[in-house]
C-alpha cells in the first residue's frame, strides 16, 4: 500500500469539494503538477485513473489521493454509469511518499515523549488508493461538505467546512490502519497505554509481560520497532515529563515530585532529570519561574 506521509502540526486544510456523475466514454480531466491533493471517492460504478506511469480502478467505495506534484489523467473511459465525490485539500506542512512499514507513532526529530510546553509533532499516514473504511461515513461527510459549498464565503462556514474534512481524514486514515495494524503495533500501544497509566508505581518488565500476557522481550522488540525505545526508557521519559509540570504547575518540594512520579529516591530522580533534561528539577523550576 502507497501512504502518503503528512508532518502535523500544521494540519491539511480543505479548499473545495463537489460531486460528479459520469457516463458511458466520460474520463477524468487531465491535469499536471496542479499543487493540491484531488480525493476522489466512488460511489457508485468505476473510476480509471492513470498518475504517471501508473494505473488505478477506483471501484464503489474506494478512493484515491491524487498528489499534486504528478500528471494525473483518465486512462480510459467509464464504463457504467459512475457517480464520485472530488475534494480538493492542501498541506502547508512537509509531506512525503512513506516508506513501506511506516508507523504514525514515528516523529522525526522528536522524543518518544513530547517537551512539555512544545508542540506534539506526529505523522499523518493516509493511503493513496485503498477501500474506505466506513464508507457510509465517509460518504454523508462529503455530502455535508459539498451543501455547505454556496455558503463558503462566511466564515462560520469555513470552519464548519474544517471540521468536517477533518473527520473525514481521520476516516482516511483509520482506512491505511485498518490494513497495515500488526500485532506487533497492538503490543507496543497497549504495553505504552499500560506503562502512562502506571506510571506512579513500580513496574518491572516480568510484571508488564504478565499484565500483556506477552514476553518481555517481545514486548521490548514491539516498543523498540514502533517507539525507539525499551519499556522501561520509554516509562522513565513519561516520568520525567510528568515532573516537569509538577514543576512548573504547583508548590510541591522536588522530594514529593520524585515521590509522586514513581521514584523512590530523590537523588535518582534529580540524577534522571539532570541527564534528560541538561538542568536540575531545582534550576528548571527557576528557570521559569523567575519575574
Amino acid at each position: 500500500m502507497d501512504l502518503l506521509q503528512f508532518a502535523l502540526p500544521p494540519l491539511p486544510h480543505y479548499i473545495a469539494s463537489g460531486y460528479m456523475t459520469g457516463e458511458p466514454g466520460d474520463r477524468h480531466v487531465s491535469r499536471h503538477s496542479i499543487g493540491i491533493f484531488d480525493l476522489l471517492f466512488v460511489r457508485r460504478g468505476r473510476l480509471f485513473i492513470g498518475e504517471e506511469d501508473r494505473r488505478y480502478e477506483v471501484t464503489e467505495d474506494s478512493f484515491m489521493i491524487l498528489r499534486p506534484d504528478c500528471y494525473h489523467f483518465g486512462s480510459e473511459g467509464c464504463r457504467e454509469p459512475t457517480e464520485y465525490f472530488w475534494l480538493h485539500f492542501q498541506a502547508t506542512g512537509n509531506w512525503s511518499m512513506a516508506e513501506k512499514g511506516a508507523s504514525s507513532n514515528q516523529t522525526e526529530g522528536a522524543d518518544e515523549v513530547p517537551l512539555t510546553f512544545a508542540a506534539r509533532p506526529f505523522q499523518l499516514l493516509l493511503p493513496q488508493f485503498a477501500r474506505a473504511y466506513q464508507p457510509r461515513k465517509l460518504e454523508e461527510l462529503l455530502f455535508q461538505l459539498v451543501r455547505l459549498e454556496p455558503g463558503a464565503h462566511q466564515s462560520s462556514v469555513r470552519l464548519k467546512e474544517q471540521v468536517l474534512f477533518q473527520e473525514a481524514v481521520q476516516l482516511l486514515a483509520a482506512s491505511a490502519d485498518s490494513q497495515r495494524y500488526s500485532p506487533a503495533t497492538a503490543c507496543a500501544e497497549k504495553a505504552a497505554e499500560y506503562l502512562r497509566s502506571h506510571y506512579r508505581n513500580e513496574i518491572t518488565a516480568k510484571e508488564l509481560g504478565e499484565r500483556l500476557n506477552f514476553h518481555p522481550v517481545y514486548i521490548a522488540r514491539c516498543m523498540r520497532q514502533e517507539y525507539g525505545c525499551s519499556p522501561m526508557e520509554y516509562l522513565l521519559r513519561y516520568r520525567i515529563e510528568q515532573s516537569k509540570r509538577l514543576l512548573l504547575q504547583t508548590d510541591l518540594t522536588i522530594a514529593r515530585i520524585a515521590e509522586e512520579v514513581g521514584f523512590n529516591q530523590t537523588p535518582y530522580f534529580s540524577s534522571t532529570f539532570a541527564k534528560l533534561e541538561g538542568l536540575s528539577p531545582r534550576r528548571y523550576r527557576e528557570r521559569f519561574s523567575r519575574a
